[in-house]
């Protein structure tokens, strides 16, 4: 990770957001752009709900040698974590619901145990199949110091589950090692596939030699990973950002650089012929960053 003159960065992603768009080529890398936000927005509601779901909720559940799992999804306008017991036929132990904020004050934990609603019901099997599967198959890699969590989603008729690595240990964010699961409507497993080639670990909250305090980051994408920051990216930065006191995010590839803003949760897209022309254009009035 580059932890030094990120503030520099900062001016050029302000930059870049005053220019002039570029006809049809960026209209079409903004359209990118936009279908990456929802989808990393969708998976960072899910994970989002589960983070703080689990908090209340483990804060007033005592018994929790039952405790088998849980799941997060939309009902309409409420997000609801749904916790589960260890049995070969669970029940649902206890939910927490949040509005659109995740207001605490205004969450409802419900400790009375039921039976899966159909729709819970959908999402317990594509997430057990999911683990199961992960348990058994050398296609995912674990590493030390580190949890898989799981975001089951079932959207527009399309049912998947989206595998991120955690790390288990405070300063460390992970970006990579993340992977995707389609299911046909009798929940099978039908594909499977990694998002990142690779891990990448990096560390925040510290100083660098120079005594200049990281303000963002940047990783690179292989040809395998694809040209674009990814959904995964974007949920893993909406998570973390505000607790690393990062300004900016970049992801750059051969051919495209993806700029993220920590602060107001935004992106842009350009060609690496028109970042590096932002770049000259900066060095030129300001010097060398």
């Amino acid at each position: 990770m580059l932890i030094r003159q990120w503030s520099c960065f900062l001016l050029l992603f302000v930059f870049i957001f005053g220019k002039a768009k570029e006809g049809f080529a960026q209209e079409s890398l903004d359209h990118i752009a936009d279908s990456i936000l929802a989808e990393g927005k969708l998976l960072y509601v899910s994970e989002r709900t589960s983070w703080d779901g689990t908090d209340l909720f483990l804060a007033k559940f005592t018994e929790r040698e039952k405790l088998g799992g849980y799941f997060s999804y939309a009902d309409k306008d409420t997000l609801k974590c749904i916790f589960y017991s260890k049995d070969q036929s669970p029940l649902v132990l206890g939910s927490v619901s949040f509005d659109s904020t995740w207001a605490t004050d205004r969450a409802i934990v419900d400790l009375v145990p039921r039976a899966f609603t159909t729709t819970e019901q959908a999402f317990y099997q594509i997430r057990s199949k999911a683990l199961d599967l992960i348990k058994t198959d050398t296609f995912f890699k674990a590493y030390q110091n580190t949890d898989f969590n799981l975001i089951p989603i079932i959207s527009e008729g399309k049912r998947r589950v989206v595998v991120l690595t955690g790390p288990k240990q405070n300063g460390v964010i992970i970006f990579g090692n993340d992977y995707e699961l389609q299911f046909d409507e009798q929940n099978e497993i039908t594909s499977k596939r990694k998002l990142h080639q690779n891990i990448l670990p990096s560390n925040y909250g510290g100083n660098s030699q120079d005594g200049v305090r990281s303000t963002g980051g940047f990783h690179n994408h292989s040809s395998e990973t694809g040209p674009f920051i990814t959904p995964t990216d974007i949920c893993t930065l909406m998570l973390y950002e505000k607790i690393a006191k990062w300004e900016t995010y970049t992801v750059m590839s051969k051919d495209f650089v993806s700029s993220w803003d920590c602060s107001k949760d935004q992106m842009v897209i350009l060609t690496m012929k028109a970042w590096n022309r932002i770049i000259k254009d900066q060095e030129k009035r300001h010097g060398n960053p």
